[in-house]
């Protein structure tokens, strides 16, 4: 103690107050108060969008870094306890890993390479791995049969809800079957159009099919709501417009066709060379039976494209023909004389006149044409022009009136020519 207190320093009572300590603290403290005051010394440098202070550039670390000879060491005993890899070699060289060999396959290829890459103090990896292009036929059996059971699985789990669809679309097809007739029933009554009762008939079976997929999607796909489903029916419309636009059309055509084009089932039309009776009018074609016994789909855009021929519009239709008789016959009474036999025809529509009217001067005859009204479908027009051809040729033989046929007058210069014909067509005759 008494050597402690021989090597304390002696206090000087006549020593004067540390001044100096003070003066230094008020220094000190005026100019961290002007330092907060000034707006130059009191700026924050950073910014928010680019803080430099919290995020230091990143280096490569020098210190306690591993050795190249344990991250060979780590990665050879990581590959190897895989079995993917064949003639594997691995190198690292400050920080860079170098890999060589082969994979069996390009999943294991990139694994190996992410492992490297993840790998404490590896900087850059060099990649110079191959894949096996050998197939392997048991891996890829196991693969398939996989597959297929996964499928059987998934199949058996929802077996009962694809049962439960496949009744709601047979329920479907009923409801729509019962709703189209009783549309037609109901509109039957009260005179409507065949095709305008054919339209409703099939707007409201078209509802009910589009009502009952989006149920049947729903039970089968319990994830799958009508909302769902009708976002991605409106996000694949484009596509499906691009696709099915040949439909699309032909679907408004039959609409219009069916709501107020002038023709309906039963009429007999002509279009593009095509003529028969419409059998039935569809959303998407229409059924021409033609004259010869054939049936014609023609697409309902067809129909509004080109023009159409309503051969029966009208209950009654016009019939033209050409008659001609010889020079030598009068032609006022050889016109009283058709007159009469066209009237006389019970397909000739007695309301309607009769018209006859001299035509041309032809090579052998004066023409007349011969205009008559009888019914508007193709039958009734053939069975009137048969009786009234009939008729015609009656009449002018009973009247002694020649109808001619094309002959020829031939005037030869020279006499010994005609003589030489003239002789040879008598030799002819006598033989």
């Amino acid at each position: 103690m008494a050597e402690f207190m021989q090597r304390r320093p002696s206090v000087n009572p006549t020593r004067p107050k540390p001044q100096g300590a003070a003066r230094l603290a008020c220094v000190t403290f005026f100019f961290l108060l002007f330092a907060g005051c000034n707006p130059a010394l009191g700026q924050d440098t950073t910014t928010g969008n680019n803080d430099t202070s919290s995020a230091p550039a990143p280096t490569v670390e020098i210190d306690n870094v591993a050795p190249d000879e344990a991250i060979t060491q780590r990665l050879r005993e990581i590959y190897e306890s895989s079995g993917w890899f064949t003639d594997l070699r691995v190198q690292t060289t400050s920080g860079i890993v170098t890999l060589e060999g082969m994979a069996d396959n390009e999943e294991h290829h990139a694994w190996a390479v992410d492992v490297a890459r993840r790998t404490q103090d590896v900087i850059s990896v060099i990649d110079k791995l191959a894949v096996d292009p050998t197939v392997d036929l048991q891996s890829s059996q196991q693969i398939v049969l996989g597959s297929l059971s996964s499928l059987v699985q998934d199949f058996l789990v929802r077996s009962p809800l694809l049962i439960a669809s496949v009744v709601v679309l047979v329920i479907t097809a009923f409801l729509a079957r019962v709703v189209g007739w009783l549309v037609v029933k109901i509109f039957s009554r009260r005179n409507l159009r065949p095709s305008l009762q054919d339209l409703v008939a099939q707007l409201s079976s078209i509802a009910i099919w589009i009502a009952g997929l989006l149920t049947a999607t729903v039970v089968a796909f319990p994830g799958m709501t009508p909302s769902k489903a009708l976002t991605v029916l409106g996000l694949g419309s484009v596509a499906i417009g691009f696709a099915f636009k040949d439909i699309f059309e032909n679907f408004f055509a039959g609409m219009l066709i069916l709501w107020k084009y002038p023709f309906d089932r039963g009429d007999f039309i002509t279009c593009n060379e095509i003529t028969g009776k419409v059998e039935r009018i569809t959303i998407r074609n229409t059924m021409i039976r033609g004259l010869d016994g054939e049936l014609s789909v023609v697409p309902n855009a067809d129909l509004l494209k080109n023009n159409v021929d309503v051969l029966t519009s009208q209950p009654q239709r016009r019939v033209r023909l050409i008659c001609g008789v010889a020079y030598d016959e009068d032609v006022d009474a050889a016109r009283e004389v058709i007159r009469d036999a066209v009237a006389s025809c019970e397909t000739v529509q007695g309301k309607r006149t009769v018209e006859i009217f001299a035509k041309e001067f032809a090579s052998s005859s004066i023409n007349y044409e011969v205009a008559w009204w009888t019914g508007s479908k193709p039958a009734d027009i053939r069975r009137s022009r048969d009786e009234v051809v009939a008729a015609i040729k009656r009449s002018l033989d009973n009247a002694g009136i020649e109808i001619p046929f094309p002959y020829r007058t031939l005037t030869f210069k020279d006499a010994s020519v005609a003589t030489t014909i003239r002789d040879s067509i008598a030799a002819s005759t006598e033989s």
